[in-house]
């Protein structure tokens, strides 16, 4: 099971949006390579906590990011239901392991409110905003701020 949003027409405000736990999140489609069903990750011995392991993408090696871990909620224990998205960070690709997608989403910067102050310090610095569409609650992540340039460099 294998999407690939390059076959979209893609515009400046089109997010994805998926689940994890009971939670929604997106990202910026631009970022999104494909989108592709779980599979089994070879651990890296030191790796960050965040981090399952890798997996071999056509060829390349794919590091596998538990996107829950990463945002600070409780670590995920993958099954075939859970879902790779394959994405561009800078100049790295990474998989981000997440529950399900749900969404594809054309938003305007208007529909982007600001981060509630009361966030956490970890959810402010991962979050560009969050979008409120037909009674859900979307929260915006930026993915450079997910991965800076020196963890970017060892994955």
């Amino acid at each position: 099971m294998s999407y690939t949003a390059k076959n979209l027409t893609l515009g400046g405000n089109e997010l994805i949006a998926f689940r994890i736990g009971d939670q929604e999140f997106c990202v910026n489609i631009m970022a999104v390579r494909e989108i592709r069903g779980w599979t089994p990750a070879t651990a890296m011995p030191h790796s960050p906590s965040y981090m399952i392991g890798v997996i071999n993408l056509r060829g390349a090696v794919l590091p596998i990011i538990d996107l829950s871990a990463r945002l600070g909620m409780k670590p995920v224990d993958p099954t075939a239901r859970h879902v790779i998205i394959v994405a561009q960070v800078r100049r790295k690709v990474v998989g981000l392991l997440v529950d399900a997608v749900s969404d594809i989403l054309t938003v305007t910067d208007d529909d982007i409110q600001p981060t509630p102050e009361i966030s956490s310090d970890l959810q402010r610095q991962f979050a560009r905003g969050i979008l409120s569409i037909e009674k859900r609650m979307i929260c915006l992540i930026e993915l450079e701020a997910l991965f800076p340039d020196t963890e970017s460099e060892a994955a």
